[in-house]
């Protein structure tokens, strides 16, 4: 399969189609700059037919036997086995990731395709009692309908099959706006994963288009009950806002300013250890990760000690080709990225900051910088910084770290270095947060367990039964095995 030739169009009701729009979205190699392939927009006459298609189909997939949708996921997860290595290649591509994080996002998508399946049998009702013994009161788990899928640019694979396969296995139809700058890994190859399984047409639908050409219609239409969206909070923000007037629910997955803590118990193999962490959950994808740790905070016990650790792993880290086995760092996703992160990092030493390690940006390549010193009212340190930029901080005491761990709008994730597992846990709990890990990276995620934010970082959760409850409803249906008069 030619992923670039082949899979660069829309996706509406099982039929491959060109954009009707009036200018093309061009797809590039963030690396080299190679073009991968061009798509001419969608518009929103084609917003209305992918929806329509959804609607028309969804209402028998609904009446479709679980097992037969689980089986479809099956399909679908044999197919991803099959492509796997072509898959990974143009993730490379398209992203400019390593190939450890190509397969790594490879391996977490079969995981959800995976768990999917199961979903598949897992909605169960209920039956309660009622204040007349003649009646019967029966819960039914129900899909919600349709399920807009808006997903993002740095694990487009993975973060969309997140909502996809357990959308497409409780009885939804989806439609998929992927991230512009992965319209094919992001969207196309989703849909020819499906269509291959032999998914019946209609069910999921890939639009390839901008707000500039459609506006809101993604959100405003009428058919979607559900908007599973992530990326940034500003416009998730504006997604939850559209979505509201139209009482439409929302799953938001959004910005992230989390922290790495190194609290002040840990020996020698403990402190290297925690080094390691902070490297890998800042430098992870440059950076490009909303559970990176853009903070790591260091008890001052420990800071000179763990900052000679930290500059020297990080400047020993390779920027380059990410084709290449011995690069650590890739480029960022975009020219635009790669200057606003040059600006931060000056705005950052004009405000005062030091630059313990300051990497140069060559094209879309971003070197890795490490800051210190930066003044209490920084903005920096209570921003999103979407690349790989490292903001040191030391602190006196846990209440001290837990204060500057939560002076952020943001709650999304983080993590804490301690001997002590059960101290760890404690200061978990202290954050505000959705996610918190202990002796690990801040980076993690899990089929089973509910996944998301707090504050800013978003609303509701996915995984596990918290996908069940994103894409169904309940519905209540009373019986009355008597006849009770009725009085006025």
């Amino acid at each position: 399969m030619s992923f670039f030739t082949d899979l660069a169009h829309q996706y509406i009701d099982g039929e491959w189609r060109t954009g009707s729009g009036s200018w093309d979205i061009i797809d590039f190699n963030p690396y080299n700059g190679e073009k991968l392939a061009s798509l001419t927009v969608a518009t929103r006459a084609e917003v209305d037919d992918a929806y329509r298609a959804a609607e028309r189909a969804q209402k028998s997939w609904a009446d479709v036997s679980p097992y037969e949708r689980r089986g479809v996921l099956e399909r679908a997860l044999s197919v991803t086995e099959g492509l796997e290595d072509e898959i990974v290649e143009a993730l490379i591509d398209e992203l400019g990731g390593t190939r450890a994080k190509a397969v790594a996002e490879v391996y977490m998508a079969k995981e959800f395709l995976r768990q999917s399946m199961h979903l598949a049998l897992r909605p169960g009702g209920q039956i309660l009692p009622a204040a007349e013994r003649s009646r019967e009161n029966r819960l039914y788990r129900v899909p919600v309908g349709v399920v807009a899928v808006i997903s993002p640019f740095n694990f487009p694979f993975l973060i969309t099959l997140k909502s996809v396969a357990p959308a497409l296995a409780l009885g939804n139809a989806v439609v998929v706006k992927p991230n512009q700058n992965t319209p094919v890994v992001g969207g196309g190859l989703i849909a020819r994963i499906f269509e291959e399984a032999g998914l019946p047409a209609g069910l999921l639908n890939v639009l390839v288009t901008d707000i500039a050409e459609v506006g809101d219609a993604l959100i405003e239409h009428p058919v979607p009950k559900v908007v599973s969206f992530a990326g940034s909070d500003r416009v998730g923000r504006h997604v939850a806002a559209v979505s509201a007037a139209r009482l439409k629910r929302c799953v938001l997955e959004l910005s992230g300013n989390s922290a790495l803590v190194v609290l002040d118990d840990l020996d020698e193999a403990g402190l290297d250890y925690a080094v390691g962490a902070a490297v890998y959950s800042r430098y992870v994808y440059q950076g490009q990760v909303c559970m990176a740790a853009n903070r790591i905070l260091v008890d001052r016990s420990l800071e000179r000690e763990f900052t000679e650790r930290f500059v020297a792993r990080v400047r020993a880290l390779r920027t380059g080709d990410p084709r290449d086995p011995e690069t650590h760092i890739g480029p960022v996703i975009n020219d635009f990225q790669a200057e606003a992160l040059t600006n931060l990092v000056d705005q950052a030493l004009a405000e005062g900051a030091t630059a313990l390690l300051h990497g140069r940006t060559i094209g879309n390549l971003v070197e890795p910088t490490i800051l210190a010193g930066l003044p209490d009212d920084s903005p920096l340190l209570r921003q999103e910084i979407f690349g790989p930029v490292a903001l040191l901080l030391p602190f006196d005491g846990e209440d001290e770290a837990v204060r500057i761990v939560d002076d952020t709008p943001y709650g999304l994730g983080g993590a804490v270095h301690t001997a002590d597992a059960e101290r760890g846990v404690s200061f978990a709990r202290r954050v505000e947060t959705g996610m918190f890990h202990v002796n690990d990276s801040t980076i993690h995620d899990d089929p089973m367990v509910a996944f998301g934010g707090e504050k800013q970082s978003g609303l509701g959760r996915l995984n596990g039964e918290a996908t069940v409850e994103a894409f169904t409803t309940w519905k209540w249906i009373s019986v009355q095995h008597a006849r009770p008069p009725f009085s006025l």
